[in-house]
């Protein structure tokens, strides 16, 4: 699985729905949201 750090956590989640995203740069990303608090969290790089 793919993880993030939530900053409302202020932890490592692994990361619920990801979803592979380009950045404005054209740098690709993985979208999702945390599965404790459901803030949207992402990670740069592919998944």
């Amino acid at each position: 699985m793919v993880q993030a750090f939530c900053v409302k956590c202020k932890t490592k989640r692994e990361i619920k729905n990801p979803k592979q995203v380009m950045l404005k740069n054209n740098r690709p990303a993985v979208k999702g949201t945390c599965p404790v608090c459901g803030t949207t969290v992402y990670r740069i790089g592919k998944m």
